[in-house]
């Protein structure tokens, strides 16, 4: 889709992006802040979690939440939001002759909410039933605790839902006050803007918050792990993740060149795990996917296998990526990677919401306004030796760890552990 993206410093402070798309039938709004969990108060761990149920309730000018969002609605609009570790995010899309409109409404949402009681009594029953939902979800249960393993400060979510009954309503208000200012916000606006830009920007600067810095981000220290097992008899398969660590931030280069390094591995059916797995009938999926954050880099792979089939494909895992470690794979196999990827690329990219996420994924964590076209051109200069270096450099960090979910045993973890070990020794 044809755009231009200009980056926006309003009068509060607040940063963001304003994606102008020619003929855009919609507009999609993203107001994200760094107030998630780990901003919390120590025991109220979920107190950022509340509070983003809470985003579409009461405010300065509608009572509850049902005749707030009989009003948003109205016209198709949607809204919602999310919470992680780090991040909270309001997003929303509307058709194009309504945004302002739905930017009006949604500046009530961030900026003049009200928590009420009845309202935080709700929800809070609702996120009880939302966590105790994932208890039931194996990956739910397994990387938290790969995480806590490796030395991040998260809680499992059995450890969240014990926090609950420790928030109040004056925990939800502190936490906006702490959080919610206009420093610590950023947004990216998408939709057809032309000639209508003052119009937006007016809108943007009215948006009333308190001053206050940008919040930083926690750092752990993370180090190798003793392989562990969750050990459920009702569960007859197993469930895995493998996480491998690196020290530093990935560059743009070498994230490209590890996301080709994923495709190789796990991205399709002829994938050198994948498919060589799904045709040995070991196992119906396995992935891979290398991560990058503030402070350090994260490989990881995961899936599902039963019992009597996972040495097998623990051994093919090993052996695959010994080879990749030797630079042991196809030239022709990358060169048809990198054009999957830039096709990938055009095809993930053709709506407006898509292009909003796209630019706002990389700016919301660093505010590095990132070039669609550059992409295309950090796939096209991806090598084997970049891809090599890059995964030798993540296996020299030795910085790792297994976990395990379903019917398993330590001594299970423990020869897996093995296994996996041989590729640290090199």
């Amino acid at each position: 889709m044809k755009h231009t993206v200009e980056e926006v410093v309003l009068k509060s402070g607040a940063r963001g992006l304003i994606i102008n798309i020619p003929d855009a039938p919609v507009m999609n709004t993203q107001f994200q802040f760094r107030a998630g969990d780990r901003y919390a108060k120590e025991g109220k761990d979920q107190t950022a979690h509340v509070m983003e149920h809470l985003a579409f309730g009461a405010n300065a000018k509608f009572s509850d939440a049902h005749s707030f969002d009989e009003e948003f609605t109205k016209n198709g609009a949607w809204n919602n939001a999310w919470t992680s570790n780090y991040n909270m995010c309001y997003i929303a899309e509307c058709a194009d002759f309504e945004w302002e409109r739905i930017l009006e409404l949604q500046k009530l949402t961030i900026c003049s909410p009200k928590f009420v009681q009845s309202e935080f009594d709700s929800e809070l029953g609702n996120v009880k039933s939302e966590l105790t939902g994932y208890l039931n979800v194996p990956n739910r249960v397994l990387w938290p605790r790969i995480g806590q393993e490796l030395g991040e400060k998260n809680l499992t979510w059995q450890e969240k839902l014990e926090t609950l009954p420790n928030i109040t309503l004056a925990d939800i208000r502190d936490h906006y006050r702490r959080t919610h200012t206009a420093e610590n916000m950023r947004f990216v606006v998408a939709g057809n803007f032309s000639g209508q830009e003052p119009r937006l920007k007016r809108i943007l600067n009215s948006f009333d918050l308190a001053a206050g810095e940008r919040m930083s981000v926690p750092v752990d220290d993370t180090h190798s792990f003793e392989s562990f097992a969750i050990r459920r008899k009702d569960i007859s398969n197993i469930t895995f993740g493998l996480t491998i660590n690196m020290p530093r931030r990935l560059s743009d280069a070498e994230s490209t060149a590890m996301s080709c390094m994923d495709h190789i591995l796990n991205g399709t059916l002829h994938g050198l795990i994948l498919g060589e797995a799904r045709k040995r009938g070991l196992t119906y999926d396995v992935w891979s996917s290398a991560g990058r954050y503030e402070y350090n880099s994260a490989w990881d792979f995961g899936g599902d296998v039963n019992i009597e089939k996972i040495d097998e494909l623990f051994d093919l895992v090993v052996e695959v990526l010994k080879k990749v470690k030797a630079g042991d794979f196809d030239d022709q196999l990358l060169d048809a990677t990198k054009l999957y990827g830039m096709g990938r690329h055009q095809i993930g990219n053709q709506t407006v919401g898509q292009l909003a996420n796209w630019y706002g994924h990389r700016y919301f964590f660093d505010g590095f306004v990132d070039n669609f076209d550059d992409s295309i051109k950090r796939i096209e200069a991806v090598t084997k030796k970049q891809i090599v270096a890059t995964v030798r450099e993540f296996f020299d960090a030795n910085i790792w760890g297994l976990g395990l979910y379903g019917s398993t045993d330590k001594a299970t973890a423990e020869r897996l552990h093995a296994r996996v070990e041989e590729l640290f020794c090199d």
